[in-house]
């Protein structure tokens, strides 16, 4: 029996609708790519410094000394924001102490959590249903979040943003840097070993690869910090990590100090050499990092003049330092 012409018509009715619909999606769809992309070249002009936070291995302090940054610049008085691209690991809201807040979303943006010293936060760890659960994203999923990371967040105004990686130099850093306008600079973080430092050279070469300026390597865990009081202007001997004892003298007011180079010391100054990068400095191995990282309390915050916070003012001038010598070696025509 042959089709009458009313299903025929039905039929074509029913293509046209879907046509139209597919159509409708695909406008809908470009348009979005488009806010994007004019909310992207936005982000340029309203935030000063963009600064990558990399590291070639886990396990070396890479988030906390990430936020760190973000905190001292912050302390200082500068609008700053972090920005957690680690999907698989996102630490950042738990070390700030953030991580039972719900985000904003209005008109299709997305407003970071704030956090100690009005510091702007973004991360995956935000919007993850389970924290328990894995995140198992092939590539395409992944890099569509990070796009929506960048171009869908209202950032407004910054001094600084920091962007903290999972560890390597995979599709989130390449990703990143793509498309996301004016990078200023990368900084690498290490520890003493020998491991840490080779994969420190693999990122420091992937910065290069993308032309990316690298602002310095920076070596955390360098050494622990002991002091106590004695008699004034004597001597006393401590006895290192190896059992060999150290001389330590007391100062006039009865006070002394020393590091231990637990793990070893200089690594990361000696890879900055090599690979001609600057060396930023380094971070004491401070257990209080560790507390502070469960209890959501930064140490900067817990201990705003502790030797931890001021190796992390040290860094931040050696920073802004090369930040200036990178801007002052820009070409501009007018």
């Amino acid at each position: 029996m042959a089709d009458s012409p009313i299903s025929h018509h039905n039929a074509a009715e029913s293509n046209k609708e879907d046509a139209t619909h597919e159509q409708r999606a695909q406008m809908e769809q470009a348009y979005q790519q488009m806010q994007r992309k004019m909310r992207m070249t936005k982000m340029d002009e309203q935030i000063k410094n963009k600064i990558m936070v990399l590291s070639g291995k886990g396990g070396v302090g890479k988030s906390t000394v990430a936020t760190g940054l973000a905190l001292s610049l912050a302390k200082q008085g500068q609008k700053v924001g972090i920005m957690d691209i680690d999907i698989t690991g996102p630490n950042v809201p738990k070390m700030l102490g953030l991580d039972e807040v719900e985000l904003n979303v209005e008109n299709g943006q997305i407003f970071p959590a704030i956090g100690p010293y009005g510091l702007k936060v973004i991360s995956m760890g935000f919007l993850l249903e389970d924290p328990d659960k894995p995140v198992i994203w092939r590539g395409p999923i992944k890099l569509g979040a990070i796009q929506q990371f960048i171009g869908d967040v209202s950032w407004g105004e910054l001094d600084s943003l920091i962007i903290d990686f999972p560890p390597g130099t995979s599709d989130e850093p390449l990703t990143v840097s793509q498309h996301l306008p004016g990078i200023d600079g990368v900084v690498i973080v290490t520890t003493p070993q020998e491991v840490a430092l080779l994969d420190s050279r693999k990122s420091i070469n992937f910065a290069k690869t993308i032309s990316v300026p690298v602002l310095g390597v920076l070596e955390n865990m360098s050494g622990f910090n002991i002091s106590g009081n004695g008699e004034p202007n004597s001597t006393i001997s401590i006895q290192g990590p190896t059992g060999s004892p150290i001389d330590c003298n007391i100062n006039e007011d009865g006070n002394w100090s020393v590091t231990l180079d637990i793990f070893k010391s200089g690594g990361g100054e000696e890879a900055s050499k090599e690979l001609l990068v600057p060396y930023l400095g380094s971070l004491p191995f401070d257990p209080g990092i560790v507390r502070g990282g469960d209890d959501g309390v930064h140490r900067i915050i817990s201990v705003p003049d502790g030797d931890t916070a001021k190796a992390f003012n040290k860094i931040i001038e050696r920073i802004n330092e090369e930040l200036e010598k990178s801007q002052d070696s820009t070409i501009s025509i007018t």
